[in-house]
């Protein structure tokens, strides 16, 4: 449901982000204003930025080979690793650059109208876009806060289509105000302004999602609800009289990694053994679908009494 509900979301963003920015440069050519400007290349960004998201998912999917024993799921936590940065030197550096260089010389716009009428329909499909997000969002949410979901959430492409989204309506509304702010007084520093609050606000998204991507990319444990219930279900045995210590780690986004260490009841013999952790590897994917590759290692309780 996950990869099927990012991969919507992430279809939905790029073609209103090809769109949008087909528009923004026809509306920038027109008026010359540069928030318009740093608005078509931010969704220029956004649109290769979700090509990259799909890339990622597909050469997840490969099978697992001898040098990459255990798959290819984190793939699609680089390339989103790599929207982020793409996201920052195609989008916050370049819309910064181009508001200190209006701000410097300032120019008039020319029908800007136009620019209006641009800005407002792609509001409408993004707006179009971060709804398709949202409702894809909802069922991996549940009762978390959105930017809970954001820090939690272990599947990358549907905070970083959320961010995007969020980013982009947010950009819009700058280069909006910028473009009638220059209007409304004849005065073409607003539109510079616009501007450097779209760069400013692209940066800000970049830090949180290089900051977010970089955690799943290197290595994050299941959340303490789904460590609780793997030590509940391993405990649940009758030949199993505790979970001694236990390490997770996700190896894609619908790929859990369980090790543990667990105490026997002692005088089992072999096969019975073998039966337990058996029964205990069940519980647990039963219990937690995502808990694909399972270690667990016998062992006798050694607490001290008393």
């Amino acid at each position: 449901m996950s990869a099927s509900g990012g991969n919507k979301a992430i279809i939905a963003a790029l073609l209103a982000n090809a769109g949008i920015a087909l528009a923004k440069f026809i509306g920038f050519l027109v008026t010359g204003a540069s928030s318009m400007l740093a608005e078509a290349v931010h969704s220029v960004a956004d649109t290769a930025n979700q090509g990259l998201l799909l890339l990622g998912g597909r050469r997840a999917r490969r099978e697992a080979t001898e040098e990459h024993p255990f798959g290819f799921g984190r793939d699609r936590y680089f390339y989103s690793f790599v929207v982020a940065l793409m996201l920052f030197t195609l989008g916050a550096v370049f819309a910064i650059y181009e508001g200190i260089h209006k701000l410097e010389e300032p120019e008039p716009l020319t029908s800007p109208i136009v620019a209006l009428v641009i800005l407002l329909v792609a509001i409408v499909l993004e707006g179009f876009s971060f709804r398709t997000a949202v409702t894809e969002s909802r069922p991996l949410k549940g009762t978390r806060s959105w930017w809970r979901f954001i820090r939690q959430a272990k599947v990358p492409e549907l905070p970083v289509v959320l961010l995007e989204d969020f980013g982009a309506l947010i950009g819009l509304a700058f280069a909006l105000g910028g473009v009638g702010l220059t209007v409304l007084t004849d005065d073409p520093v607003w539109d510079a302004v616009g501007t450097l609050c779209i760069g400013t606000l692209l940066g800000v998204i970049t830090v949180i999602l290089v900051i977010e991507m970089k955690s799943l990319l290197i290595g994050e444990g299941a959340l303490r609800p789904v460590v609780g219930t793997i030590r509940r279900e391993l405990e649940a045995g009758d030949a199993v009289v505790k979970c001694i210590h236990l390490k997770t780690q996700y190896l894609g986004p619908e790929e859990l990694l369980v090790a543990a260490k667990i105490a026997l009841t002692p005088g089992l013999q072999v096969e019975q053994v073998a039966v337990a952790i058996d029964e205990a590897e069940a519980r647990i994917r039963a219990a937690v679908p995502d808990a694909r590759v399972i270690y667990l290692e016998p062992d006798l309780d050694r607490t001290p009494v008393g």
